[in-house]
């Protein structure tokens, strides 16, 4: 998985750079919608069928995506990989791309698992008061409810866990207790 992240790094960035001079926003959309269409099964089959040439896979591949119009720059990537064999790095840019994208924009992602579902308003004061303790924004990719927790929350961004449910602080009671 390492090598993928590796070798997809400077497409990424490439797309990125050209994004930020363009629009950022319609390029995320189309970033993501390549990164699906990389997913797809019949997508990778056709990209590395023997029997087609590298023009018919790059006329394919483009006409599967929808907001293609007048972007030069997007045949000039989808060709890159197409004569390089990298169509299935498609899902690794895309996950690269979000997060460039994220970082520039002073954003970081968030897992939040909650004892309880919580309502729109619950969810964005909670995402207000976190991101001042991780000095960003954040957004919730995955909001899940775990009865377990009894109560309170467990939230993940990037690779800190802020564990503040209560049955964290009843098995820090007991581990206290105990020794």
């Amino acid at each position: 998985m390492m090598e993928l992240a590796t070798i997809a790094r400077p497409y990424a960035e490439a797309l990125f750079r050209v994004a930020k001079k363009e629009d950022l926003t319609e390029w995320s959309a189309l970033v993501a919608e390549l990164a699906e269409l990389g997913t797809n099964e019949d997508v990778q089959k056709m990209a590395s069928n023997p029997k087609l040439t590298k023009p018919q896979i790059i006329y394919t591949f483009l006409s599967l995506v929808k907001s293609s119009e007048n972007k030069d720059e997007l045949r000039n990537f989808i060709e890159v990989l197409v004569e390089n064999d990298r169509i299935n790095l498609l899902p690794e840019i895309g996950i690269q791309f979000q997060e460039l994208k994220n970082a520039n924009e002073g954003i970081a992602d968030a897992e939040i698992v909650s004892a309880f579902p919580m309502s729109e308003g619950q969810l964005n004061e909670l995402l207000d008061t976190l991101g001042k303790r991780f000095s960003k924004k954040l957004k919730a990719t995955k909001v899940t409810v775990d009865n377990s927790l009894i109560g309170g929350v467990v939230v993940t961004v990037g690779d800190e866990v802020l564990d503040l449910s209560v049955r964290a602080k009843l098995q820090e009671m007991q581990e206290t207790l105990v020794s």
